[in-house]
């Protein structure tokens, strides 16, 4: 369901490299969705929270040390965006996810898919021009 396309490449390899695992966790988390067989999907949830924010942290930071790096113009406004994605993502009640595992991971994939178009197609697709 999730796969990092040409149409995401910014042209920066690292960059391309660290969103298509990003594109892997999201996909990992639409398995697990629709993974029948695995009836308490708590564990795999909160592991895919855990590993989005640790991965997405490294990630930014990696982004933001290349924008500074080139002098990049949009450097506060994506630190802004990158801020917002990790307090989302660290805002998940554990408790809330074992009670709304299917909500929650409906949520999470609806959350990613708009990151992942909107972030890197608008924003990050700039940094390499």
């Amino acid at each position: 369901m999730y796969v990092f396309k040409d149409e995401f490449r910014t042209g920066i390899t690292q960059i391309d490299e660290e969103h298509a695992k990003l594109f892997e966790i999201a996909d990992k988390a639409y398995e697990t969705l629709m993974d029948e067989f695995i009836p308490d999907k708590y564990d795999y949830i909160v592991e895919i929270i855990n590993e989005l924010k640790e991965y997405a942290e490294t990630h930014f930071r990696h982004e933001e040390e290349y924008m500074i790096s080139i002098q990049y113009k949009r450097l506060f406004s994506q630190k802004a965006e990158h801020n917002d994605f990790i307090e989302k993502i660290s805002a998940y009640d554990l408790s809330d996810v074992d009670e709304n595992q299917k909500d929650t991971i409906l949520e999470l994939l609806d959350f990613l898919n708009d990151w992942l178009i909107h972030h890197i197609l608008g924003s990050d697709k700039l940094i390499g021009q």
